[in-house]
């Protein structure tokens, strides 16, 4: 493998995406038993935010990723290919990641849709697991608002499945993951997921300056 051209711009680019995440999401929060080895992940695909928190979740596990986007996406920001972007017509490229180790991002929407129920899914993804002998993973995904200020991330990775069963697995996960949203206090963390970005404070998790300055001179203090 050739040296990488201008290391220092990937490590730029990887700043300012993770710059990105923590001051615009107010964290990612994971569940799920993690791949070992080379994957295929089949995310639903419902958010801009979706590629930024599972290459936030490749940084934080480690793992060398891929991601398939549009020509079109990928022609109006080629830079991304320093961080895994692959076009999603390299279909090859894509395996071979796989074959080597990678965890490879495919949503099988493929597109943007509404948040709702989980549309068509394609064949790409399970033709490359299949050609890789690498697992297919299911996954839900949600970037939603809470109780707090900023919209929070939910990734639930599910057991591997078959292609035939992985639109099936891809539902189940997402309504799994929108009960437990539905189920649990908004202000509150959300029960069984390990937080693996902290993201941005809310104004109500803290008391800034002049909040402080205001309480110290009026003497406004909790009492018990």
């Amino acid at each position: 493998m050739t040296p990488e051209r201008h290391p220092w711009a990937t490590a730029l680019l990887r700043a300012s995406i993770r710059q990105s995440v923590r001051s615009g999401l107010g964290g990612v929060w994971l569940r799920g038993p993690l791949p070992t080895g080379g994957a295929v992940l089949a995310p639903n695909h419902h958010s801009w935010w979706d590629g930024y928190v599972l290459r936030e979740l490749g940084w934080w596990v480690g793992a060398d990723f891929r991601v398939l986007m549009t020509g079109r996406q990928l022609s109006r920001f080629p830079f991304l290919r320093r961080l895994g972007a692959l076009d999603a017509r390299e279909m090859r490229a894509a395996v071979r990641a796989a074959q080597e180790g990678a965890w490879v991002i495919v949503f099988p929407e493929g597109a943007v849709q509404p948040a709702a129920t989980l549309r068509a899914v394609q064949p790409g993804a399970a033709w490359i697991a299949r050609q890789a002998h690498a697992a297919l993973i299911p996954v839900g995904l949600r970037v939603v608002m809470r109780g707090g200020q900023w919209p929070e991330a939910y990734v639930r990775l599910g057991p591997p499945v078959t292609a035939d069963g992985l639109g099936a697995g891809m539902r189940h996960e997402l309504a799994a993951l929108d009960a437990e949203l539905q189920g649990s206090d908004p202000e509150q963390p959300l029960a069984g997921y390990l937080r693996i970005s902290r993201g941005r404070a809310s104004t109500s998790d803290r008391v800034d300056w002049p909040s402080q300055l205001l309480t110290l001179l009026t003497g406004d203090r909790s009492r018990s």
